[in-house]
């Protein structure tokens, strides 16, 4: 590609064509503290070498992770990741991040999708899964754009505000400009969502739920979403933490009409916040109002088993006005991830992995109640939950003896000031476990 550089005069024309009168007018939306007011301070060029040793030096002021205890989830969660996903994942066969646009002479790529397709519908108890997306925030947007393109006449989309902050940020984003309206609903003295507010509501096209939400605390989605469907809107139910339905009911059977969420649980890298793994599923009915593709099986003139993109609603393949999505790609890896890691646990497995998640998370809950702590809400809880810690409690003294209980509340919800959120996964053994407990009891 060539470089084209732009004079002064070029960049006059274009601030004019949009409407500003400077760069600095164009990237206002920019909080202030977060732009530079002036260049970088780089050192001369070195040898490959020089940064070589350079970068050690660096790497040497850093925290050994493998010596740290975080209690950190809220939508990135550690676990192990067999040794035979790793080494899968290196064959150049599979080592691509984007669906195919000649499908027909990529069967292994379609194989592995449909594959991943089928093993996620089974997880989350639904009917159809598409081809997986960015991730859970952007996943949980699309599914109310759809929810609203099923709805037609309808305006109104509710979240509750137990869902993940991060992906009601991302939910606003996406419909600030698009004119319809986004209502929050509280949550009860429980920690699950409270519908109260949606009694009258006579333009709703969805509810969506997360379960576990963000306080880790598990919703009572049979009744919650009959309660939706009662009202006559389509019930969405996200998460965070895809191994949780390992153990809980699945919410395609408990009458959930679209489910969506973050899927780097199954054997993603928490590789410091991404690249994550957008699941979408939905009942078969809904099947052309769902963005993204859709890979399917089939049978040629000869009778031989192949696999076909059998739906691609994008401005590239259809009329742009009929698109229901501007996806441009898949987490095609990171979906063929999942579904090796969910093919190689087989359900008994990921079912005792659940288990001991949980069982890790209630020890940890137990022996906190025990030193002293209080614990808000009352809802069962899967492999994260909420705490105050007790007055003395050093939150601070206790993150420079490398271990960080859980992460502060008070950012996202200010009536939850001093209060935490900690996760305990399989990865925590009873010594990391009873040695936050030790430092709550000082």
């Amino acid at each position: 590609m060539r470089y084209l550089p732009h004079t002064q005069d070029d960049f006059q024309v274009m601030l004019q064509e949009i409407g500003v009168s400077s760069i600095e007018e164009l990237f206002s939306s920019i909080p202030e503290q977060c732009r530079r007011k002036s260049n970088l301070q780089l050192d001369e060029p070195c040898t490959e070498w020089e940064l070589n040793s350079h970068m050690r030096k660096l790497a040497k002021q850093m925290p050994d992770w493998d010596e740290c205890s975080a209690f950190l989830g809220a939508g990135n969660y550690e676990h192990y990741i067999p040794a035979s996903i790793q080494h899968l994942l290196q064959r150049s066969e599979l080592y691509t991040s984007y669906t195919p646009y000649q499908p027909e002479i990529s069967q292994g790529t379609l194989q592995s999708i449909f594959e991943y397709q089928t093993l996620v519908s089974g997880l989350l108890g639904m009917e159809v899964s598409n081809a997986s997306m960015y991730d859970g925030a952007s996943a949980l947007a699309e599914a109310l754009f759809m929810s609203l393109r099923i709805a037609r006449r309808k305006s109104t989309v509710a979240i509750s505000k137990a869902i993940n902050p991060l992906y009601r940020e991302v939910v606003k984003t996406y419909f600030r400009p698009s004119g319809f309206r986004v209502l929050e609903l509280p949550y009860l003295e429980n920690g699950r969502t409270d519908l109260g507010p949606l009694q009258g509501e006579e333009d709703l096209a969805a509810v969506a739920v997360q379960s576990p939400n963000f306080f880790g605390c598990i919703e009572d989605l049979d009744s919650t979403q009959q309660k939706i469907q009662d009202l006559g809107a389509l019930a969405v139910t996200c998460f965070s933490e895809a191994l949780a339905y390992g153990l809980l009911n699945p919410p395609g059977k408990l009458g959930a009409d679209i489910v969506c969420g973050e899927g780097q649980s199954l054997g993603i890298s928490q590789s410091y916040g991404g690249p994550g793994l957008g699941i979408f599923c939905t009942r078969q009915k809904y099947t052309r109002n769902m963005p993204g593709r859709l890979v399917g099986q089939t049978r040629d003139k000869n009778d031989n088993r192949g696999y076909v993109l059998t739906l691609a609603t994008r401005e590239q393949h259809i009329r742009r006005e009929k698109a229901t999505s501007n996806i441009c790609s898949n987490q095609g890896l990171c979906a063929t991830t999942a579904a090796m890691y969910l093919a190689s646990l087989g359900g008994t497995g990921i079912r005792e992995l659940a288990e001991l998640n949980r069982d890790k998370a209630e020890y940890l809950k137990e022996k906190l109640l025990e030193a002293g702590c209080s614990i808000p809400f009352s809802s069962p809880t899967f492999n994260e939950f909420v705490v105050k810690f007790p007055s003395n409690f050093d939150y601070e003294q206790t993150v420079n003896k490398n271990i960080i209980p859980g992460i502060p509340l008070g950012q996202y919800y200010p009536e939850l000031a001093g209060h935490y959120l900690l996760c305990a996964t399989e990865t925590k053994g009873r010594e990391q476990l009873d040695n936050l407990v030790k430092e709550v009891n000082k």
